[in-house]
């Protein structure tokens, strides 16, 4: 099968990318040209240069292909406009040029994110029936991107996944709680509950989600189905870690001027004043029981295994 793959060069699409080489698929990385490729430079695939932005730079490019994933995104913003132009027009634009160009396309499954439907207003894990209320700028982009993809469903199969927090090697964003526990330190702001998942259960379910007839069409989410409190967060990270962490409270009613203070000097960093709308909220959870049933779905992967593999990474490439 011939595959496309944008966002191919990060952390989630690198490892979809390796998994779909592995099935013995031959798959294009439609990247930047600025795009760092260390995970995928040595991989036997091809490259298509080119601005999701931009639809004259591929142009007539997407008839050949037979499943497309669409992993690109922002997930780190100075302007609630420069999360919808990356999230949701970039979407807009490729899936259109799917729909026009693609009329034997399999599926096109977007990868979106929790923060598209919000967090749970009662603490009871979501389901893919509630209406989305996402709380942040990123969140709305990427369920504006889901409206997107799906405007096309009637021209090709569409799928939309909705991983909650991902972890593993390579990741940058979670690799600051283990650099933190590394520290001796666990930022804690009051009991608090999420939902998890390792990356290559995520790519597993990704692969699943395109396969399956019976996906179209629908939205997922992708998780582990324990539900973890930050308590038990902290308790995976120390073990995998090797050393114990003091927790360091900070009221929620710091973190907005926190963030505003860090995010002056580093602006693209995952502590902005934009999460802080999502950290506001104690419950980040979802429940991923219809992936159970439709797709045959369950994470395999326990937090405690998953953050040990996770540190051994980590110390490997010396990032902690």
């Amino acid at each position: 099968m011939n595959v496309l793959v944008t966002g191919a060069s990060g952390f989630v699409g690198s490892f979809l990318t390796e998994a779909l080489l592995r099935k013995g698929h031959a798959v294009t990385c439609l990247v930047r040209r600025t795009s760092n490729r260390r995970w995928i430079e040595h991989l036997d695939l091809d490259i298509l240069c080119a601005d999701l932005a931009d639809r004259d730079a591929y142009a007539g490019k997407l008839g050949h292909f037979d499943y497309i994933y669409h992993v690109a995104g922002l997930t780190k913003a100075d302007s609630e406009k420069e999360f919808f132009h990356a999230n949701a027009e970039c979407t807009r634009i490729l899936a259109s040029a799917a729909a026009q160009e693609n009329q034997g396309l399999k599926r096109f499954v977007l990868v979106s994110s929790l923060a598209a439907a919000g967090p749970s207003r009662d603490g009871v894990p979501l389901t893919e029936a509630m209406t989305p209320q996402p709380v942040s700028a990123y969140g709305r982009s990427k369920l504006e991107a889901e409206r997107a993809a799906l405007s096309n469903a009637g021209s090709m199969p569409v799928t939309v996944v909705r991983p909650p927090a991902v972890y593993g090697p390579r990741d940058r964003d979670f690799f600051l709680v283990f650099k933190a526990v590394q520290s001796g330190i666990f930022p804690y702001w009051g009991k608090c509950s999420y939902s998890l998942i390792y990356i290559e259960d995520l790519v597993r379910g990704l692969i699943l989600s395109a396969e399956n007839s019976e996906a179209a069409g629908k939205t997922y989410f992708l998780a582990d189905s324990r539900i973890y409190s930050n308590d038990d967060i902290l308790h995976a990270l120390t073990a995998a870690v090797g050393r114990n962490a003091m927790r360091l409270r900070l009221p929620r009613s710091v973190l907005p001027p926190l963030a505003s203070f860090i995010q002056k000097f580093k602006k693209k960093g995952i502590i902005n004043a934009d999460k802080m709308q999502e950290i506001r909220y104690p419950n980040w959870t979802c429940d991923p029981g219809m992936a159970g049933r439709g797709l045959g779905f369950y994470a395999e992967m326990t937090l405690e295994k998953g953050f040990s593999i996770t540190t051994d990474w980590y110390r490997k490439e010396k990032w902690l």
